[in-house]
């Protein structure tokens, strides 16, 4: 396979250090670049922000310049706050390079949406239309041939994967799709807040942003296409919980006549079976955290009552890898035509 000059940009942040490590293991990357924060006054050598990867690279992490970053690489990924990719996606974009976006900046294909759910003004909406959105089970072709990859958010990543085959086959109702969803702290990335510390996070769990979240309209724009085109109704209940990672989407769904076990296995088997990171579990076989912490896939889980039309269904993933940093390697993977798994086995 050829090699791609690969950069990161929000190089610091959680998603960022799996970045890091994901990419000095790929057979076909060379890291070139590494940025955080324009706020960094001078290079910071990679192993004394990361003890973790001493003798692995030589590589520091530079204050955020996007001429600097565009000329440094083939492929850029960006896992910056929410807002500030659109400042640095234009640049890269117009030195021909590549961008996996892991932040929520081209998600949202409305810029009036963006601004409502994440409280700023789009600055780019002539891209909005361009940008890929990347689950590659469900869009390959349309991401190996992009340009710009929006990366999904990662409760957005296991409710979508668990909803998109059901609502193509027609299997449940559009309205009324209940998500019950936990997170691990870190999907609130590397910030000092009072509400993270050990001292309230331990020994607690409390629901957050309640039908308020932004993944909430991406779950529901990703699920449009599926839906015949109509449109998908969910009502979204995220979670925190005191585990470093992992995320657990359990989704109660309607189905207009009874369905058996059977037949959602064999419409999930259609939709995955060639997939190599989404495992569908056997019966009264449910996902654990423990499964898929520190790996790619999504392991899915469900159970039918067929005298109350319900189907229940519970996503497993790891919200730094499958939710973020392991997706979008591979989306990588696919836009340089390499392999899905290079680097993420």
């Amino acid at each position: 396979m050829p090699t791609e000059r690969v950069a990161v940009a929000g190089a610091t942040g959680y998603a960022g250090e799996e970045l890091i490590r994901i990419l000095l293991r790929h057979p076909s990357v060379r890291l070139t670049s590494l940025a955080a924060s324009a706020k960094w006054d001078r290079p910071v050598p990679l192993a004394q922000v990361f003890p973790r990867f001493a003798g692995q690279s030589d590589l520091s992490v530079e204050s955020l310049d996007p001429v600097r970053l565009a000329s440094s690489c083939d492929i850029a990924l960006l896992a910056l706050p929410h807002g500030v990719s659109l400042e640095v996606v234009p640049a890269l974009l117009q030195a021909g390079r590549k961008v996996i976006d892991l932040g929520g900046d081209f998600r949202l294909k409305d810029p009036s949406a963006f601004t409502q759910w994440y409280g700023t003004p789009h600055t780019q909406p002539a891209l909005l239309a361009e940008a890929v959105y990347g689950i590659a089970e469900l869009s390959r072709e349309l991401i190996a041939k992009a340009r710009l990859v929006a990366n999904p958010g990662c409760y957005a990543t296991s409710v979508i994967l668990a909803c998109a085959p059901l609502l193509h086959a027609g299997l449940v109702e559009r309205e009324s799709i209940v998500v019950d969803a936990k997170s691990g702290i870190t999907g609130a990335g590397r910030k000092a807040e009072p509400a993270l510390m050990f001292g309230e996070m331990n020994e607690n769990l409390w629901a957050y942003k309640v039908n308020q979240h932004q993944h909430a309209p991406e779950i529901e724009q990703a699920l449009l296409p599926f839906g015949k085109g109509q449109p998908v109704s969910i009502c979204f209940v995220p979670h925190v919980v005191p585990l470093n990672r992992g995320i657990l989407s359990t989704i109660y769904l309607r189905t207009p006549k009874a369905v058996t076990w059977e037949q959602v296995r064999a419409i999930y088997q259609e939709a995955y079976g060639q997939a190599p990171f989404v495992r569908v579990r056997g019966q009264n076989q449910w996902p654990k955290i423990h499964d898929v912490a520190g790996s790619n896939y999504c392991d899915l889980g469900f159970a039918v009552d067929e005298r109350k039309r319900l189907l229940i269904v519970s996503a497993a993933i790891d919200n730094l890898l499958k939710g973020a940093a392991g997706q979008a390697v591979q989306n990588l993977n696919l836009m340089a035509g390499w392999p899905e798994t290079a680097g993420l086995l």
